[in-house]
């Protein structure tokens, strides 16, 4: 049986590099760093005193003050994402069986903001402590689908994916094969993350996992150099809008690429720690080009999960060896997250919006803060990161790669559209 194909037709973001699309894109293909000292808490406590806040960011200017209330920060970026990506697509939404649109939304934390408050406001509320009736919602992960949904209208499948960093990935591969099944002509797909909290920091920090560059925070996410020290905690949100081929076709709609395979899997090993050989990375993106029918040659750009962690960046530079082997040498590899931090569930959603747009616009995002003599010598020297400058170059077919704590691993395959 031939799989119906799914086309990416509408794309919206807000990041620590730009809370618009077109922003974001712009401060990626310039290598601008999204790290700066941390001003949503006193982060003196902390070791890690750094992150990839979002700059300029007022919810007066996307919601009224009873809504903002009712929504958690995580909540907010979905739905400020998600309004951009629908308005991208040009969708006549009067015209259409909304019977027929889902949305599938990832995160891997949820509202750790309002969990942390409302507990902290329970316990110091004298003889009368309360919890707020918007408590659950705010805190609870598939929230952000649920939202999309009432305030458009969209009465197909609704769910969130929760795989930790891998969460927003997930929920296009969700996506995708919902589409080929006939279960729904579109799906608002995409993830939100905002985490950079006393308790998120401080949870991450326990663990070794962040940078503790706290004298140098826009060079401290340095994926794939030695003197990487782990990754710099990030926030926002990203949206695609997947939309089965046909129907994109017969509405004139723009097609930005097609999302042409996805790969699914676990590397059953550890808690933490990828798998020391890379089999599930590998597996991923073996999968997705057997699903899009992509040969290992075709593939011209992999956005990396590249989160600059010490093992992490290792065991995904040897997976991509062990799969692709020669072309290995042949294709540019960048990871974003040099630039944006790591959004946690939603990296995969920003990262796709990247990659997307690279194929777009044939150009490679760098992977910046890469000096001179910095490499590891546990990596293959001769891989082409694209470190510090963009890359102009025609992109068949691109990768994206996401891979979370629990060892659960998610790859899309992204085609230029012809």
């Amino acid at each position: 049986m031939e799989l119906k194909r799914v086309v990416v037709t509408g794309l919206g973001a807000i990041t620590p590099i730009g809370n618009t699309v077109n922003k974001y894109w712009e401060s990626l293909i310039n290598g601008v760093s999204g790290s700066g000292p941390v001003t949503c808490f006193n982060p003196e406590k902390h070791k890690t005193q750094f992150a990839c806040q979002l700059k300029d960011y007022h919810p007066e200017d996307y919601f009224d003050k009873k809504e903002a209330n009712r929504y958690d920060l995580f909540e907010q970026y979905a739905l400020i994402a998600a309004r951009e990506a629908i308005e991208d697509a040009h969708f006549e939404l009067e015209k259409e069986n909304l019977n027929r649109f889902g949305v599938i939304w990832g995160s891997g934390v949820g509202g750790v903001h309002s969990f942390a408050d409302e507990v902290k406001n329970f316990y110091e509320g004298g003889e009368n402590p309360r919890f707020s009736p918007f408590f659950v919602p705010k805190m609870i992960s598939d929230m952000p689908a649920g939202y999309i949904s009432i305030q458009y209208g969209f009465r197909g499948p609704n769910f969130g994916t929760v795989s930790a960093c891998a969460s927003s990935n997930n929920a296009m591969c969700n996506a995708v094969n919902l589409i080929r099944l006939g279960k729904a002509d579109v799906f608002v797909c995409g993830g939100s993350e905002a985490s950079i909290t006393q308790e998120g920091v401080g949870g991450f920090n326990a663990m070794r996992a962040l940078s503790t560059r706290n004298d140098d925070p826009a060079r401290a996410s340095r994926p794939f150099s030695n003197s990487r020290d782990g990754f710099v905690m990030g926030e926002g949100a990203g949206c695609l809008i997947l939309e089965e081929m046909e129907h994109a076709l017969a509405r004139g709609a723009r097609i930005y690429a097609e999302l042409a395979g996805t790969g699914m899997s676990a590397d059953a090993y550890h808690m933490t720690a990828p798998h020391p050989d890379g089999l599930g990375a590998r597996m991923v993106m073996e999968e997705a080009m057997a699903e899009g029918g992509i040969r290992p040659e075709e593939v011209d750009y992999i956005n990396t999960h590249g989160t600059s962690t010490k093992p992490g960046d290792i065991l995904e530079a040897k997976a991509i060896v062990n799969t692709f082997g020669a072309h290995a040498y042949e294709m540019n590899l960048s990871s974003t997250k040099s630039m944006t931090g790591h959004l946690l569930g939603a990296a995969g959603a920003i990262e796709a919006v990247a990659t997307t747009l690279a194929v777009y616009h044939g150009i490679v995002p760098p992977t910046i803060n890469h000096e001179e003599g910095d490499d590891d010598p546990e990596i293959d020297s001769k891989l082409n990161f694209t470190f510090n400058k963009a890359c102009r170059r025609d992109i068949r077919v691109a990768l994206s790669n996401t891979f979370g704590f629990g060892g659960h691993n998610a790859c899309v395959a992204i085609r230029k559209w012809k």
